[in-house]
């Protein structure tokens, strides 16, 4: 009887874990892609694995994708007001297709009732370059379709990784080189004074990042996309800014410039509570701290997040306790 209440147990965990995560929408998990065992890094604009970005989406105009996006809740796409310059284009010819690397497949695709670019946005210096897009009908979350974390506050002096990712231009000799796999490039945020020197125009809502030497950068089809970072103590992935502008596409020395997110906050959350559908960033950043807290402790079950690690000793155990359930 022992052994069949343990073993019980253990199944009640296991089917809880399953339960938390389907019921759920915790941001910055890659719960497909990060519960492989030995996936590989490969850099320098190569295919991104499936489930890598989950948050990433691309933003169409009759079937042709034009800018990136990210998801940052059932109901809202965070992206950059210039995508949406032109006055003459409508809500209702916009898509956004989600779940996938390939857009060639038929993923979940979702119409757009609302373009919402911040009223300061200025297209000659492009400095408050960000917009929001309301979808007409809520997201439903799964494995590869998974809202973004907002930047952590304070923000943090480095970060272990940064990565961008996006469907645009591979080639900047070539505009019509763009990519139907979402392609992936690391990134390292450079010091702002030094960026400075470059772009005079720089405002302290804008970013610069690139890798080094190498010729690694966004380019056009990109805009709107997130740079994304993560923290050794923290599984999670957190936008820290919008693919924005530049001075070329993977020139080496020259940095690409993306929209500083942590000054948009509030800015978000206003937008997001007039138009009715809120976003919580005091929950998201509570749920945040208690996934940090459960990282740094011991747990006999823990989060599906990670299977590799936690899986196959629950599955041990449970057949060792079913083994000697039946011996007696």
């Amino acid at each position: 009887m022992f052994y069949q209440l343990v073993g019980q147990h253990i199944r009640d965990c296991i089917l809880t874990e399953c339960l938390l995560w389907h019921a759920s929408s915790e941001c910055g998990v890659r719960p497909l892609y990060d519960s492989r065992i030995g996936h590989s890094r490969i850099i320098g604009g190569q295919e991104a694995e499936v489930g890598e970005f989950p948050w990433q989406v691309s933003i169409q105009e009759n079937d042709h994708h034009f800018c990136g996006g990210s998801i940052l809740s059932e109901w809202w796409i965070l992206t950059v007001a210039h995508c949406f310059y032109s006055q003459e284009l409508s809500p209702t010819e916009l898509t956004v297709r989600v779940g996938t690397n390939d857009l060639t497949t038929s993923p979940m695709e979702l119409q757009v009732t609302n373009i919402i670019r911040h009223k300061d946005f200025k297209r000659h210096s492009m400095d408050n370059d960000i917009a929001l897009l309301l979808l007409a009908n809520p997201l439903t979350f799964n494995e590869q379709t998974v809202p973004i974390c907002m930047p952590l506050q304070p923000t943090p002096p480095s970060w272990q990784e940064c990565w961008v990712a996006g469907w645009g231009t591979t080639n900047s000799a070539d505009k019509e080189s763009m990519n139907m796999d979402l392609m992936k490039v690391p990134m390292r945020i450079t010091d702002w004074k030094e960026c400075l020197q470059l772009f005079p125009s720089l405002t302290t809502n804008m970013l610069c990042a690139s890798y080094g030497n190498e010729s690694f950068d966004a380019c056009q089809g990109d805009s709107g996309g997130p740079l994304v970072c993560n923290q050794e103590s923290d599984g999670r992935w957190y936008q820290v800014g919008i693919i924005s502008w530049g001075k070329s596409c993977g020139q080496k020395g020259s940095p690409g410039i993306y929209t500083v997110l942590a000054n948009y906050i509030l800015w978000i959350e206003k937008i997001t509570q007039i138009e009715g559908k809120p976003l919580d960033l005091n929950s998201q950043m509570v749920s945040v701290k208690k996934k940090t807290r459960k990282n740094n402790q011991t747990s006999k079950c823990p989060a599906l997040n990670y299977p590799q690690s936690w899986l196959l000793p629950c599955l041990l155990s449970f057949a060792l306790l079913r083994a000697l359930s039946n011996w007696e």
